[in-house]
């Protein structure tokens, strides 16, 4: 048991600094086409309204998710991931990829509320999945800026 929690806290450490700065590790060509399974729900509008990839409004557009405040965007969001946006949870890759692989698991570990709601049902299990739809957002969203100190 000890083993398996070293090798656990070995892989955690190891991935860390791939999310680090918040820029997408994934593939953003292998992320567009697996956002086909999101787009039935998901459509990708620019602040002007430019269609970026037709889809559907039963979830919210994804435009912009890179640090955005999670349930913040114009749509009606469930209690929990509204709950999880005003305790500090703001989109980024780690974030993303942790959300897909479970989201109701993850609003009941972030609130720490076991009785926590996802309205969205869909899984997306592999990480590097995840990660290549998170870089494919990234790609087609506003550019992104560099953090700077001063």
């Amino acid at each position: 048991m000890k083993q398996l929690a070293a090798t656990a806290l070995g892989i955690a450490l190891f991935t860390a600094p791939a999310f680090a700065d918040g820029h997408a590790t994934g593939d953003a060509d292998s992320g567009e086409k697996l956002f086909n399974k999101c787009k039935a729900c998901h459509m990708i509008e620019d602040e002007e309204g430019n269609t970026i990839l037709k889809g559907g409004r039963t979830g919210p557009n994804l435009y912009g998710i890179y640090q955005r405040v999670a349930g913040s965007a114009d749509y009606k969001y469930g209690k929990s991931l509204v709950e999880a946006g005003e305790a500090g949870l703001e989109w980024n890759e780690e974030e993303f990829v942790k959300y897909l692989a479970d989201p109701k698991k993850y609003l009941a570990t972030y609130n720490d509320d076991k009785r926590a709601k996802s309205k969205m049902s869909f899984k997306l299990k592999k990480a590097d999945d995840a990660a290549d739809v998170w870089a494919y957002l990234v790609s087609v969203g506003p550019e992104v800026k560099a953090d700077s100190d001063s």
